[in-house]
């Protein structure tokens, strides 16, 4: 009997492992979520890894954040940080200041601009996310934050 991964992606053989199994639903969840949410914030005209980075500005508040530490939070890596800045800049989301003792430092804040465009999604994002995850219940969700922390707490990269 064919599980429901298999089915939707129609795979006629099974999977050569349950690791291989969970990692494809994984996969296939976190598409699924990214989908969803990038037609949400698509109007806005920011891409989903845009808004993840003006969320990080939002709560760097008055600090603002080298590029690195930027880089450090997000949730799906960047490899060009500083290109995904200029592009914020252009935008009029974000604003660059160097540091006055080391002008090799610069430090990124989001403008008003960026900060009215958070509040405009603000109100879409977090029913969106209960529409897609709400149905599964408290004590499941907190079952599936624990078992995804589980998952990437990987003894092997230690």
């Amino acid at each position: 009997m064919a599980n429901k991964l298999q089915h939707e992606i129609k795979q006629g053989r099974p999977f050569s492992s349950l690791e291989q199994e969970a990692a494809l639903n994984i996969q296939r969840t976190a598409d699924d979520l990214q989908r969803t949410f990038a037609k949400l914030i698509k109007p806005f005209g920011i891409t989903p890894t845009q808004y993840n980075v003006l969320r990080i500005l939002r709560g760097a508040a008055q600090t603002g954040l080298r590029c690195a530490e930027i880089s450090e939070r997000q949730i799906s890596r960047e490899p060009d940080i500083t290109r995904l800045i200029d592009r914020l800049q252009r935008l009029k989301l974000v604003r660059r200041k160097r540091d006055p003792q080391d002008r090799r430092v610069v430090h990124n804040y989001i403008t008003e601009e960026g900060l009215e465009k958070l509040a405009a999604l603000d109100p879409l994002i977090g029913p969106a996310i209960k529409d897609q995850l709400g149905h599964m219940g408290d004590e499941r969700l907190s079952l599936l934050i624990d078992l995804l922390e589980e998952a990437r707490a990987n003894p092997s990269d230690s």
